[in-house]
């Protein structure tokens, strides 16, 4: 069974703006340090994305992907690889909960499986860098009003 690495960061922003961002698969680029294009190929029947092309460099980890969106009410997105060039397995959620006035507390979980073979221990130190290199940008995104970074 693999082993998935989470990560929490509290946002000043409602839960609806951070979820906007997040939805904006379009942006990515623009505040996210491993997509380097992103592309929705698929739709739901409310506009959201179902299918998203990711070109992808996180260091160890450079591939063009295909994830499967799952949205879960307002507050919760999960994904799951269709295709990849290098991964087996990426799994993974954005789970956000209303943190007092005007905040929002938003959890990342990954789970990363390589086809070709990588220590385990590596594995679980690039999971960590995506989260917290995504939950940093997020929250600067989000925090100015999605905004170009200057």
């Amino acid at each position: 069974m693999a082993e998935h690495t989470s990560s929490s960061i509290t946002i000043e922003a409602a839960p609806a703006d951070v979820m906007a961002v997040i939805a904006d698969f379009a942006r990515y680029p623009d505040w996210t340090g491993e997509v380097k294009q992103a592309e929705v190929l698929k739709e739901d029947a409310q506009g959201r994305a179902e299918q998203v092309r990711l070109v992808m460099d996180a260091g160890a980890i450079k591939d063009d992907q295909v994830l499967g969106y799952t949205w879960t009410g307002e507050h919760e997105v999960s994904w799951t690889l269709v295709k990849s060039q290098m991964l087996r397995q990426l799994d993974g959620s954005y789970l956000l909960k209303a943190a007092g006035a005007g905040a929002t507390e938003v959890t990342y979980q990954l789970t990363v499986d390589v086809k070709i073979p990588m220590l385990g221990m590596i594995k679980r130190k690039a999971e960590k860098v995506i989260i917290d290199r995504a939950l940093a940008g997020l929250k600067k995104r989000v925090e100015s009003g999605g905004k170009q970074p200057s």
